[in-house]
Parts: C-alpha cells; sequence; structure tokens
C-alpha cells in the first residue's frame, strides 16, 4: 500500500527530473514618441504637403494589396473595393498572374514628426548595436533604414544602417522595392538583431536602402526609417514583422501593444498597456482580415447624430497615417452634414473640403457601439491661405473602405491585440 509520504516523495522527484521550459516574461518597454510638423505653416495648410501624404498612403496601399496576394495566393477583399472592380473581374485578373495594383509591455516615448503625420522613437539594430529613430506604422509590417550605400540626395542628414560592422547581419540575397505614392524606398534585404529597450529579436528582417526618393528626404520625412507593425500577410518580406518576432521569440507577454499619440508623455508600449495612460475600460473590435489591422467601423457621426448612409463600414486603424481617408461619396454625406463646407479640390486637391473657421464640429466614430469624439483642433488641418475657411482631416479617396489614421487616434489610447486579434480604444486620462 502507498503511503501519503511515499507519493509526495515520488512527486518531488518526477518534478526535479522534468525538463525546464521557461516561460516568457510578463514585462512591458516603453518607447517614447515625439512629432514634428511641416502640413502647415503659421497655421496655414500646405496644399502639397496635404496631396503628397495622401498619395503616399495610398501608394502604401495598393503595395500592401500586392504583398498580401503574393504572400497568400489570394486577394485581399479590400483590393476588389479600391478601383470598384467586382470580385469576378479581380479574380480572373489574379487567376492570368497579372494581379498589377497602381503604385505604402516595452514603451517608447514617441516624437511627433509633422504633426501627428509621423510618430519617431529610437530602436538599435546590429551587433555592436546601432541606433535610428524610427517612425511606428500598423499600416505595413516591414522594416526599412538607409543603406551604406544610399546616396541618392534624399538620404542626406540619415543615419545609415552598415550591416558590414555587425557580426549578426546576414544578407538575405534578395533586393526589394516599396511604393509610397509619389516615392519609392529600394534596397536589399538583411536579417540581423534589433533591439526594442532590452527586448532582442535575432534574425530580423529588415531592409537596407540603397535609394530614398526625393519625398523621402529629411524636410519631409525626419526620422532614418520606418517599423511596420501589421501583420505577415502583407510584408514585403513575406516575414515576420517586428512585434511578433519579439512575441514568438518569448520575449513578452502577452502579445499587445498600445499607443498613446498626443502630448508629450505619448509613446509606445510593448507587452501590454499603461494603465495610467487611460480611463475606464476599453471597447474591443474584432479584427475582421488578418492583414491590416481591419475593423468594423460602426457609424460615422456629426455633433453627436449619425450620418444616415455612413454605418458598418470596413476600416483600418493606422498609426502611420495622419489623416482620415474614405470613399470620396462617403466624404462627400459627412461634410454635407456640417454647415457651411464645400469641396476644394481647386484650393487644396480632390477629395478635400473646407468648412468656416468660425465654427467647431464634432465628428465621432463608434466601434462596437460606443462614440469617441475627434477633438475640433484634430479635425481642422489649418486655414486656407487669405480664407476664413480651414481645411476638414476627412479626405476622399478611390478607396472603398476608411483609413482611420492620427486625426482619430491622437484622441483615444489603442490597444493592439495580437493574441485576440483586436483594437482596443479607451477614453484617455486626463
Amino acid at each position: 500500500m502507498l503511503t501519503i509520504a511515499f507519493v509526495l516523495s515520488s512527486l518531488s522527484l518526477l518534478a526535479i527530473a522534468l525538463p525546464y521550459a521557461p516561460q516568457p516574461q510578463a514585462r512591458t518597454v516603453r518607447i517614447p514618441l515625439t512629432r514634428r510638423s511641416n502640413f502647415t505653416i503659421e497655421d496655414v495648410v500646405s496644399p502639397v504637403a496635404l496631396n503628397s501624404s495622401v498619395a503616399a498612403t495610398i501608394a502604401k496601399y495598393e503595395d500592401g494589396f500586392e504583398s498580401y496576394f503574393a504572400n497568400t495566393g489570394v486577394a485581399h477583399p479590400l483590393s476588389f473595393l479600391f478601383h470598384g472592380e467586382s470580385n469576378e473581374s479581380v479574380s480572373s485578373s489574379h487567376s492570368e498572374n497579372n494581379y498589377s495594383l497602381r503604385k505604402r509591455a516595452t514603451s517608447m516615448a514617441l516624437k511627433d514628426d509633422n504633426s501627428g503625420e509621423l510618430w519617431e522613437g529610437t530602436i538599435a539594430v546590429g551587433t555592436p548595436a546601432q541606433s535610428f529613430t524610427v517612425t511606428f506604422d500598423t499600416g505595413s509590417s516591414d522594416i526599412f533604414l538607409p543603406g551604406p550605400s544610399c546616396n541618392s540626395a534624399a538620404c542626406k542628414g540619415h543615419k545609415k544602417y552598415q550591416p558590414g560592422q555587425s557580426s549578426t547581419s546576414a544578407d538575405s540575397g534578395r533586393n526589394f522595392a516599396l511604393n509610397y505614392g509619389s516615392g519609392s524606398v529600394q534596397g536589399r534585404q538583411y536579417t540581423d538583431t534589433v533591439i526594442f529597450d532590452d527586448l532582442t529579436a535575432t534574425k530580423q528582417a529588415l531592409g537596407a536602402a540603397t535609394t530614398y526618393s526625393t519625398n523621402f528626404g529629411l524636410s519631409n520625412f525626419p526620422p532614418d526609417g520606418l517599423v511596420g507593425m501589421g501583420y505577415q500577410t502583407i510584408s514585403r518580406f513575406n516575414s515576420p514583422p517586428l512585434f511578433q518576432s519579439f512575441v514568438s521569440q518569448d520575449q513578452l507577454t502577452p502579445p499587445i501593444f498600445a499607443f498613446k499619440l498626443t502630448g508629450s508623455d505619448s509613446e509606445l508600449r510593448l507587452g501590454g498597456v499603461n494603465d495610467a495612460l487611460y480611463t475606464g475600460s476599453f471597447t474591443y473590435a474584432p479584427v475582421t482580415t488578418q492583414g491590416y489591422w481591419q475593423v468594423t467601423l460602426g457609424s460615422v457621426n456629426v455633433n453627436n447624430a449619425a450620418v444616415s448612409s455612413l454605418r458598418n463600414l470596413q476600416s483600418i486603424i493606422d498609426t502611420g497615417t495622419t489623416l482620415i481617408l474614405a470613399p470620396s461619396a462617403q466624404v462627400q454625406a459627412l461634410y454635407a452634414a456640417i454647415p457651411g463646407s464645400r469641396k476644394a479640390y481647386k484650393e487644396v486637391g480632390n477629395g478635400f473640403y473646407t468648412f468656416p473657421c468660425s465654427s467647431t464640429p464634432v465628428v465621432s466614430l463608434t466601434f462596437s457601439g460606443r462614440s469617441f469624439n475627434v477633438d475640433p483642433k484634430y479635425f481642422n488641418l489649418g486655414r486656407l491661405q487669405g480664407s476664413n475657411d480651414c481645411v476638414g482631416a476627412v479626405v476622399g479617396t478611390s478607396f472603398n473602405f476608411w483609413v482611420v489614421g492620427d486625426t482619430f487616434l491622437q484622441n483615444v489610447y489603442s490597444s493592439f491585440d495580437l493574441g485576440n486579434n483586436r483594437v482596443g480604444f479607451a477614453e484617455l486620462s486626463s
């Protein structure tokens, strides 16, 4: 007959004999973020800067849709809607191999480049570590930096990644090209060690650019490079994005990152959320297609009244885009609810609208039944030259989905939950 003492002794010996499986560390890392501005000069909007931003975003999504198809063998659902093609016609062109698009918790404090257009923080790459400033973009999935042979004029002033000086770098033997509106980044793919604070990802795919086109010059693009934070399916390299590498390499848990994109304490937090930066509870919207952080936008509202035609819309939550971009007809419906608004295609460009600077329309977006206001100071991009009209931050495009950029995200604390494939929003703490 087995005694209790014998059983306890046996269990102790068994526990000693079993191999120890280390668990991911429950820790967070904070990355400060900061920003700069080039959309306005003395509160007067720059049409050139605004149109360049829109063009870059459109090209980024075309590039992402192309990557999704290359990586999965099927078209991204939203690509059917991009230029008004039917599912049948798009599928036919794909079957002929002719998928061609018109060619984009550890915490880090973030610096705001371009009045919310780019949020900048610091990472380190290589062994020994080389430090770089980067913007963090949930609307793409790759890392790029200027490489040692990046000698175009736009490369000047940016710090260059030197793979030859890193003992952990490896040439992947492939070139790459990323398209952003009127500009592009081209170069060579490598793998290397990438470090955020005390988090380390080994053999992380990244691009060492040989060419930065003009709009990546220092005045338009202050950081050295970019870190994409979408899903692998839209990666031009078809490699795990950096945050997914941190998770799969057991560097942190839970698999959540979060942004605060306003104020002096703006930050990116990896491995959870910062409880001090929000109040109340999160409202979560499930990701509908794993490529972008794509969720359903329940309604769009003006002065607390829902615009009847703007319900149950597909949207992408994009920290790499300043504006809110949407289908032209839906944007027209939005501005129809704002007294005094009018099209500004002559003064600014296609898809832009103005409204009286003296008015303060309150636009809000509803996710999972909860509405979040866009502060009028973020909706108002600035005044037209020689006018009493101001430019609105919701812009019409050829998209048939909404891109929800920093115009909205500066009003909320946002959480990106990779483990549960959902995006959460909470009210900012005061």
